[in-house]
């Protein structure tokens, strides 16, 4: 018999199917909703996880997930919390109801314990992606192009007795480059100020980008200077690019300045002088110019996209959490509004499938935010582009491109919600 994940991802394949491209009217184009059958959307409460054997129970928090938070503290019947493996709560579609539960009391145990973590790291570095699987669901946008995230983002994991608190921040920047792209001033102060309450600092690098990976930003460099007083480690990311392994020591080495935990790394048995010769972006430790930090506590080795690796990480994260009461109740997992999440997930869409600057230029209206007759969530959202080139763009050849964009948000927003969604985008030219 097939594992109970394994059943609920072919559920999700056999139910989803495609949008396709609504007509244009007046120089917009749109694709229409898409609709589940009932078949479908009892299907689709299989897979969001409940647990019932009879019918599920009707309660205020309706699509927020069996389970959720919002029923613990409303009083509706709970399953027996020994039947059920640990769980990643979902995120309302409803504004109120998750303000409602970031401002409610934590559900705390009687020996609460809990840790705030900035994420440091170059654009581009991985950071979302690594917070994603941290917290087990998709809540921070992600692409490969830079400054996908916009300003800082906050994530909750809880797990038992101990609450990490996750800050995801922009891809730390000089002043220079914010004023010569216009970028948002949030992506030059946001990591400065989430360090400024942090109790651990992970610092991400990119070790499969040979022009920046032997070396810390200037930036984070400043940042980890100026708040010296804030434990830090080292996330080498994306090692499952490396065609030899053997240039991790090096790195490790220049990143570190040979130091970590107060310790002098020990490399002579494991160092190979024909990798350095492979590898003539790594600068010498001893170099005049400061190329790293030598007061890492840990260094992890991993790939963003494993959760095995990240399993790892996770646990010694979930360890460093000291004595103090919880930020959040057990059932926050992020602090995003429903919208904001929505808007972030079809920008990252746009930022994958636009070329160059196009992505950046189109802006994001909310038409319609609101729940179906069956409970499915009903968005529509108007892009507004500036040029008629990037209408052509981004609707694609017989509307291929939108439509595309239309699905894949969708099957992110349903993993998000845990309901329905049924979506539509139209592409206008702005005036």
């Amino acid at each position: 018999m097939a594992a109970p994940g394994l059943r609920g991802a072919g559920l999700v394949r056999a139910v989803l199917r495609g949008w396709q491209l609504g007509p244009r009217f007046a120089g917009e184009w749109v694709t229409p909703f898409s609709s589940l059958s009932c078949c479908q959307r009892s299907c689709l409460s299989c897979v969001s996880g409940a647990t019932f054997s009879g019918p599920r129970l009707a309660s205020a928090s309706r699509q927020y997930g069996q389970g959720s938070a919002l029923d613990h503290f409303l009083g509706f019947p709970q399953p027996d919390s020994s039947l059920l493996t640990p769980c990643v709560p979902a995120v309302s579609i409803h504004k109120e109801e998750q303000d409602l539960l970031l401002v409610h009391r934590p559900d705390m145990p009687e020996n609460p314990r809990v840790l705030r973590v900035v994420l440091l790291g170059a654009p581009n570095a991985g950071k979302s992606t690594l917070s994603n699987q941290l917290l087990g669901r998709k809540v921070f946008p992600v692409s490969k192009k830079v400054h996908t995230t916009r300003c800082q983002a906050l994530g909750v994991i809880t797990e038992k007795e101990a609450q990490v608190i996750l800050l995801d921040t922009p891809g730390i920047i000089s002043p220079v480059k914010q004023k010569r792209h216009q970028l948002e001033l949030s992506l030059l102060e946001d990591p400065w100020k989430s360090m400024e309450s942090a109790d651990l600092v992970v610092v991400l690098v990119d070790v499969s980008d040979k022009w920046t990976r032997n070396e810390l930003s200037p930036q984070v460099l400043q940042c980890l200077t100026q708040f010296s007083q804030v434990p830090s480690i080292l996330v080498m990311n994306k090692v499952d690019c490396l065609k030899q392994k053997s240039v991790l020591l090096e790195l490790t080495a220049a990143l570190t300045e040979g130091v970590v935990n107060g310790k002098k790394l020990e490399m002579k048995q494991a160092f190979h002088p024909s990798s350095a010769a492979k590898a003539p972006n790594i600068k010498s430790v001893g170099s005049s110019r400061r190329t790293g930090w030598p007061h890492f506590q840990e260094i992890f080795m991993l790939s963003a996209l494993s959760q095995e690796d990240v399993k790892t990480l996770k646990k010694y994260l979930l360890a460093q959490a000291q004595p103090g009461p919880w930020e959040f109740h057990s059932g926050v997992l992020t602090s995003q509004t429903p919208e904001e999440i929505c808007a972030n997930i079809i920008r990252e869409k746009l930022l994958e499938r636009l070329p160059q600057e196009v992505p950046y230029n189109v802006k994001q209206k909310t038409i319609l935010w609101d729940e179906g007759p069956s409970g499915e969530l009903m968005i529509e959202q108007r892009l507004l582009v500036p040029k008629e080139s990037h209408v052509r763009l981004l609707i694609g050849p017989k509307g291929q491109v939108i439509s595309q964009i239309a699905q894949e948000v969708g099957r992110d927003l349903m993993d998000i919600f845990l309901c329905d969604v049924q979506i539509r985008l139209s592409v206008k030219l702005m005036k």
